[in-house]
């Protein structure tokens, strides 16, 4: 009926800077400020063993500052071990949390949620890097045109939900605001089609200024 929302594999970041367990303090904190990034996947033998970010590197800074016990007492035995590692294997936070390129936008969201983390390696189904895919990623989708979003919503939902003669619907979206105006027959399926539009992609919210066709006393106002 209406689009399958799109997938990781559609936004995900191809060309991924990756490091070793072997790798340096230092290579790995060049390497995250030459490639602009905030975190590396680490792998092992082709496969994800761990993401390595600055969060992970930011306890030897610490340290530095508050040694000793002003540093260790307040600490958890993570942040410690952190604080002393010297290569990527030390460093990194295991085992990763990843996605598959066929997950959804919403899945990938959520997951990163959960995680608290900006950035999910992606990968096969025998663990191999097939990508990474971040929150701008994840945010590419509010660029899609207003005209894309009017033509899927008109076509994909309000064609099959609404259709005429009984109803009569006008389709109007402005920076991704959705809005639905006419009359329509049947309101109890207004908040079916506002679940639907706002699955969408690239819709930001959906306003309803709908009056009751012919023959209907109510009104479906939202």
């Amino acid at each position: 009926m209406y689009a399958t929302p799109r997938s990781v594999g559609d936004v995900m970041t191809r060309t991924v800077a990756v490091v070793g367990p072997e790798t340096s303090f230092k290579e790995i904190a060049r390497t995250l400020r030459d490639r602009q990034v905030g975190s590396l996947p680490v792998l092992v033998g082709g496969k994800v063993a761990g993401v390595v970010s600055e969060s992970d590197l930011l306890p030897k800074e610490e340290l530095r500052d508050a040694p000793g016990e002003a540093y260790t007492g307040r600490r958890r035995p993570a942040d410690l071990a952190k604080a002393e590692g010297a290569t990527a294997a030390e460093l990194m936070s295991a085992p990763a949390v990843t996605v598959h390129s066929g997950a959804t936008l919403a899945e990938a969201a959520r997951r990163m949620a959960r995680s608290g983390v900006r950035m999910l390696p992606v990968v096969d189904d025998k663990g191999a890097l097939e990508g990474v895919v971040s929150r701008a990623d994840l945010l590419k989708v509010f660029l899609r045109g207003d005209q894309d979003i009017e033509h899927e919503v008109r076509h994909d939902i309000v064609s099959w939900i609404f259709p005429p003669p009984d109803s009569v619907i006008h389709v109007e979206v402005h920076d991704g605001v959705v809005t639905l105006t006419g009359s329509l027959r049947d309101t109890a399926l207004v908040p079916v089609a506002a679940r639907l539009v706002r699955a969408v992609e690239g819709v930001v919210d959906v306003e309803f200024d709908l009056a009751p066709a012919p023959g209907r006393t109510d009104g479906a106002r939202t």
